[in-house]
């Protein structure tokens, strides 16, 4: 028998519509949020970065294919992974529906990682994906948007992230173990796999002239993973107890 409170109808059409009350108002506190994303200064980016990409070497602004507004993905997967991370994978998941409507709508969505293209479009045949991934090995582009950090930075407690210093959990020592699994899973350790962070960061181009907009961090980016937003709709919620989501080809099949 369920130990959830239960009621008539009539009791949950009460409490139905005190929750839609609510859920009106984080929506219209949500649009007042997206103005002050869009509100905030543009800075000019003056320094020059080359990726590459399945279109061959480019710069920031070749990302944009044509289109006025870039939307990047920080995908964790460091030179020295063997496999993206489960986390930032099972977000990717959900690009390749909606891309296509975005480049429709002068937003180009790409994602951007360290590891070698060679091994970025190994994963992305693996994985299924088609939107585009750019690599950014060798250049300062994961370092200066604050989603990769060097072994020395690690080392002296230098990294900040999310607008803070070192007040993740992926800085602790010893690392946590969600880390330590996360890590195993992409053929590292947990220092070389922290050394590389999720974020996504937004882009327009005018007359010729690349400025950064917007950049999030963290759990910043729970808005853009679909599983969740989908979960937290469910009758029991997120109900996690560590670790439970895997790439969608690790799953054992039922």
């Amino acid at each position: 028998m369920t130990t959830h409170t239960t009621g008539t109808r009539e009791e949950w059409l009460a409490a139905r519509r005190a929750l839609l009350d609510a859920e009106k108002a984080l929506t219209r506190h949500s649009d007042e949020l997206a103005q002050q994303r869009q509100a905030l200064p543009w800075v000019r980016v003056d320094r020059t970065y080359r990726f590459d990409t399945d279109e061959g070497s480019a710069s920031l602004a070749d990302l944009f294919r044509g289109r006025s507004q870039l939307l990047v993905y920080h995908f964790m997967f460091g030179p020295d992974y063997t496999a993206g991370c489960p986390s930032c994978s099972s977000i990717a998941d959900s690009f390749n529906g909606f891309a296509v409507h975005l480049a429709h709508h002068d937003v180009m969505l790409s994602a951007v990682s360290r590891a070698p293209l060679t091994k970025l479009e190994a994963y992305k045949r693996r994985m299924g994906w088609t939107f585009p991934w750019a690599s950014s090995s060798g250049g300062n582009f994961n370092f200066d948007f604050n989603v990769s950090f060097t072994e020395e930075q690690q080392r002296d407690g230098e990294i900040e992230y999310n607008y803070a210093r070192n007040s993740h959990a992926m800085d602790a020592t010893p690392a946590p173990e969600p880390v330590a699994q996360f890590a195993a899973t992409c053929g590292t350790d947990a220092a070389t796999y922290s050394r590389d962070r999720p974020g996504m960061s937004a882009f327009v181009l005018e007359d010729g002239v690349v400025y950064h907009t917007y950049s999030t961090y963290a759990r910043g980016v729970d808005a853009l993973w679909g599983m969740y937003q989908w979960l937290d709709r469910a009758p029991k919620g997120r109900n996690e107890t560590g670790i439970w989501w895997r790439r969608h080809d690790e799953y054992e099949r039922s």
